[in-house]
């Protein structure tokens, strides 16, 4: 059986951006994240901006009415064309998203803090290092690694000796990166 190929993110937002323009996108996606558009208005009458970031008339492919338990689909998706899209003002919508119940959206803040070097949200990716999933806090060391400061330095240290490889893994290369990045020995 054929599976449909479907086009990467990037290129989906992409072509949202070509057809309605980078910042009125960028607008969407603070709106779905901040919860301004809810997860019912977003299934709703806000669903042309929804199809638009996902490159589908269903986005989750969920029989309507969407259960409102996957509502939070909508700020992973609304976070995700942070990584390929930017304008300075997201960050005041990153910093309420840090914070979300939903640790795909805090997986996806700490990826945009990490690309983008966003210091701003730092403090914001401290908490995130204890969270109980391994690859919320592998992101949120490298985002401190990526942007985080000599205060962060012992936070991140912390996780040397987590019982997950790939967060001990990412913690040598944040060390790493902190090093060379404050030009300061840790």
């Amino acid at each position: 059986m054929a599976t449909e190929e479907r086009e990467h993110p990037r290129e989906i937002i992409h072509a949202a951006c070509a057809e309605h323009g980078e910042d009125t996108v960028i607008d969407w996606c603070v709106a779905f994240l901040t919860g301004e558009i809810s997860g019912e208005d977003a299934y709703g009458q806000e669903l042309p901006k929804l199809a638009a970031i996902t490159g589908t008339s269903n986005p989750g492919g969920w029989s309507r009415p969407v259960d409102p338990v996957n509502f939070y689909w909508i700020r992973v998706w609304a976070a995700r064309v942070f990584l390929y899209v930017w304008r300075d003002d997201v960050v005041d919508a990153l910093l309420i998203a840090a914070d979300d119940p939903a640790w795909r959206v805090q997986e996806h803040v700490a990826r945009i803090a990490a690309q983008r070097e966003l210091g701003q949200l730092a403090e914001a990716m401290v908490p995130l290092l204890g969270h109980e999933l391994p690859r919320v806090r592998v992101a949120a060391v490298r985002a401190l690694g990526a942007a985080g400061e000599y205060e962060h330095l012992e936070a991140v240290r912390e996780l040397a000796g987590d019982p997950d490889v790939t967060v001990r893994a990412a913690v040598e290369r944040a060390l790493e990166r902190l090093r060379k990045r404050l030009d300061r020995e840790l």
